[in-house]
């Protein structure tokens, strides 16, 4: 399969990488397979989180495919690069195709990456998860592996301004060991080992993190840790549909 698109762009990444001085921390990356199909189940912090996930898959040389909502792929910006790279693009009212893409992705070996909380946690907390991602991963008879990112939601994320530019960020990527999808019974008994293992990958990360934010900085730590972030629950009501907010 020709890769026109994504070795460009891959560059361009790591080149902003360098650029903003960023200090990666990657660790599990050798779980991610160097051949066959696998699922990369992601939290969900940031705007920008396919692009750390994806390279928590670079020591295996492998190229994610992620699930995105069709609305990106439209773009006349990032719909022909989302294309060019082979990302699968998610329609809500049409799921069955979006999901039937991936399974067929993933027995081509693929590795496709997922956001199974849907949206943006605005908690920064894990949210409770869509069981698509169990299910492809069981139908394909592929790896599930959990991912963690920490650190990404200080650059961009929901109801925030832009800091693009913003230096010397940590940002933490840890890839779990892979769960055998073959292991568990169902789709819904998958997601709940799934959401216990990034729960925990992501509590490491937030613990093991080398910045503690101050004063109203502490807007991107959880509230359980001591930030201004807002709980699991006034979270839920920020995203409540039909609720309106300035930059949602």
């Amino acid at each position: 399969m020709s890769e026109l698109v994504y070795p460009p762009v891959i560059l361009a990444a790591k080149t902003m990488f360098r650029a903003l001085d960023l200090r990666l921390r990657v660790e599990g990356s050798h779980h991610v397979p160097r051949t066959g199909g696998a699922v990369l189940a992601s939290n969900h912090v940031s705007y920008l989180d396919f692009i750390f996930c994806g390279y928590g898959a670079r020591d295996s040389g492998r190229l994610v495919r992620f699930m995105a909502k069709d609305s990106v792929f439209r773009h006349k910006v990032s719909g022909p690069l989302m294309r060019g790279m082979k990302h699968i693009p998610v329609n809500r009212a049409a799921g069955a195709g979006s999901y039937a893409s991936a399974v067929s992705a993933l027995r081509r070996g693929e590795v496709v990456g997922v956001f199974p909380e849907a949206t943006i946690s605005r908690s920064f907390m894990v949210k409770d998860l869509k069981n698509g991602a169990a299910r492809m991963a069981q139908e394909a008879a592929v790896p599930l592996l959990p991912v963690a990112l920490w650190g990404t939601q200080r650059l961009w994320t929901k109801g925030r301004p832009r800091t693009l530019t913003r230096r010397h960020t940590p940002i933490t990527i840890l890839v779990g060991e892979p769960i055998d999808p073959a292991a568990h019974p169902d789709g819904n008994a998958l997601t709940a080992e799934l959401r216990t293992r990034l729960t925990a990958l992501v509590d490491q990360a937030q613990r093991e993190y080398p910045d503690q934010p101050a004063g109203p900085d502490a807007w991107w730590q959880p509230a359980h840790l001591g930030g201004t972030a807002p709980t699991p629950e006034q979270a839920a009501e920020l995203d409540r549909p039909g609720r309106r907010t300035p930059t949602s």
